[in-house]
């Protein structure tokens, strides 16, 4: 499968309207890098990952985790140099282009469970995604 994978909660009351107003604002932000990620930011973007992603390996746990995530996803282990690299190689082009082919051309996918009454109407997540790319 492909696509972004994003998960989001929210709780909602009668007549509560904040989970439609922060898809969208999620929507509009995938919007804004797609259309103006700035090398600074990709760079703070990229900083911040590599952070939180050292940080998370802080005891044998976490390392084992990480080593089972590499093993299913890669099957093999990925020395932190390559894992680095990687992360170095992403430009605002690269950015846009994931964005269009992975956000934009793809098939929203939406879960509610609960209460659902504050959840758009596919159709709105939808053309919301598509909006705006070109």
């Amino acid at each position: 499968s492909r696509g972004i994978n994003a998960e989001y909660g929210g709780v909602c009351e009668p007549a509560n309207d904040e989970l439609r107003r922060f898809i969208g604002a999620v929507q509009a932000e995938w919007r804004r890098i797609y259309r103006s990620a700035s090398p600074g930011e990709v760079q703070r973007a990229k900083n911040m990952l590599k952070t939180l992603m050292l940080a998370q390996c802080d005891g044998t746990t976490a390392v084992c985790e990480d080593i089972g995530r590499q093993m299913l996803t890669y099957s093999r282990r990925i020395p932190l140099a390559e894992i680095d690299a990687r992360i170095e190689a992403v430009t605002p082009e690269i950015m846009k282009k994931v964005m269009w082919e992975y956000v934009y051309d793809a098939e929203p996918v939406v879960v509610g469970l609960g209460c659902t009454e504050g959840l758009p109407d596919y159709s709105l997540i939808k053309f919301q995604q598509t909006s705006g790319f070109d």
